[in-house]
C-alpha cells in the first residue's frame, strides 16, 4: 500500500480469528447459537499455547519478546484469567511443554476460496491428514505450501474500538508510528508491515492504550464470491476447523452477501 488511507470498516477474520473477509461474520453467527461456553474454554487453550510457544521459543518476559507480549496482550483481551496467563508461561519455563511447531496450510475450499490455516501442532503426521480429510468432506481440497498465499498479504493489523479516539486522531497517531492504511467505521483498523507491528502496537499503546486485537493476519487482495450454498458449506468447514486443537486461526477470501449471512444467521 501507499500511504495511509481512511476507509470504511468491514469485520475480517477468525481468530479464532480471524478469517478474512468473512470469518468474523461467521464467528459472530457460530456464537449466537448458542455454543459460546465450549468455543471460550477452546479459545482459551488456544491463547495458553501460543503463550506457552511463545515464552518457549524466546525469552519468558514479555518486555524482551515481541511474540509473548503479543499473545498476552491478546489474550487479555480476549478476557483469559491472569493465573491462565502466568501458569502457561511457568509452563514454558517447566520445560515439561510439548515441542510445538508454528505449520501453515493451505487450500481450497466450496466455491474456490482460498483458505490459509495456521496451527501449532507437536506431530506433523496427525494434524496433515486431518487438515486434508476436513477439507475433502466439505468441499474443497487442501494444496501445497504457497498454493493460495499469493492471493494474500501477511500484515499487521491493530484494532481500538471507535470510542477510543476520533478518526483524525487515529489516523495522525498512526502515521506517525509507522503504519501503512487506517480504516475507521465500526472501529479503528490499524494495517502495518507485519514485521513492524510490535513497534506501531507499542507506539500506539503508548497514546492510546492497549488495543482490543494486535495480530498478524494474511489480508486477501481478492475476492471470491460464494452463493447460499457454497456460503453454508465453507462455513461448515471453517467450524470443523475452529475444532481441532491444532488449529489456531483460519483466513479466507470469501465474499459472502449480507443477505446470505443473514440466512445462515437464521437457520
Amino acid at each position: 500500500m501507499s500511504g495511509v488511507a481512511r476507509g470504511g470498516y468491514k469485520p475480517a477474520t477468525l481468530q479464532l480469528g480471524d478469517i478474512m473477509a468473512g470469518h468474523s461474520q461467521f464467528k459472530n453467527i457460530m456464537h449466537r447459537k448458542g455454543r459460546q461456553d465450549a468455543q471460550r474454554a477452546k479459545l482459551f487453550s488456544k491463547l495458553s499455547r501460543e503463550i506457552t510457544v511463545a515464552a518457549k521459543v524466546g525469552l519468558p518476559d514479555p518486555d524482551a519478546n515481541a511474540r509473548l507480549r503479543l499473545a498476552i496482550q491478546n489474550a487479555r483481551a480476549e478476557n483469559l484469567p491472569k493465573d491462565n496467563i502466568e501458569r502457561a508461561i511457568k509452563k514454558a519455563m517447566g520445560g515439561d511443554a510439548a515441542n510445538y511447531e508454528a505449520v501453515r496450510y493451505e487450500g481450497y475450499g466450496p466455491g474456490g476460496v482460498a483458505v490459509i490455516v495456521e496451527a501449532l501442532t507437536d506431530n506433523r503426521s496427525r494434524t496433515a491428514p486431518v487438515m486434508r480429510s476436513l477439507f475433502a468432506k466439505y468441499g474443497g481440497n487442501l494444496g501445497e505450501t504457497g498454493s493460495v498465499s499469493f492471493m494474500f498479504n501477511r500484515v499487521g493489523e491493530i484494532i481500538y474500538p471507535k470510542a477510543k479516539a476520533s478518526a483524525d486522531a487515529m489516523l495522525e497517531a498512526a502515521i506517525e508510528a509507522g503504519a501503512d492504511d487506517v480504516t475507521s467505521d465500526e472501529a479503528h483498523v490499524v494495517t502495518c508491515a507485519f514485521e513492524s507491528i510490535g513497534e506501531v502496537s507499542h507506539v500506539l499503546a503508548q497514546k492510546f492504550g492497549e488495543a482490543e486485537s494486535v495480530k498478524v493476519v494474511w489480508k486477501p487482495n481478492m475476492m471470491t464470491a460464494l452463493d447460499a450454498e457454497k456460503a453454508e458449506s465453507l462455513l461448515k468447514l471453517v467450524e470443523a476447523l475452529d475444532e481441532d486443537d491444532d488449529v489456531q486461526t483460519v483466513f479466507s477470501n470469501a465474499d459472502i452477501a449480507e443477505d446470505v449471512l443473514a440466512k445462515l444467521h437464521a437457520a
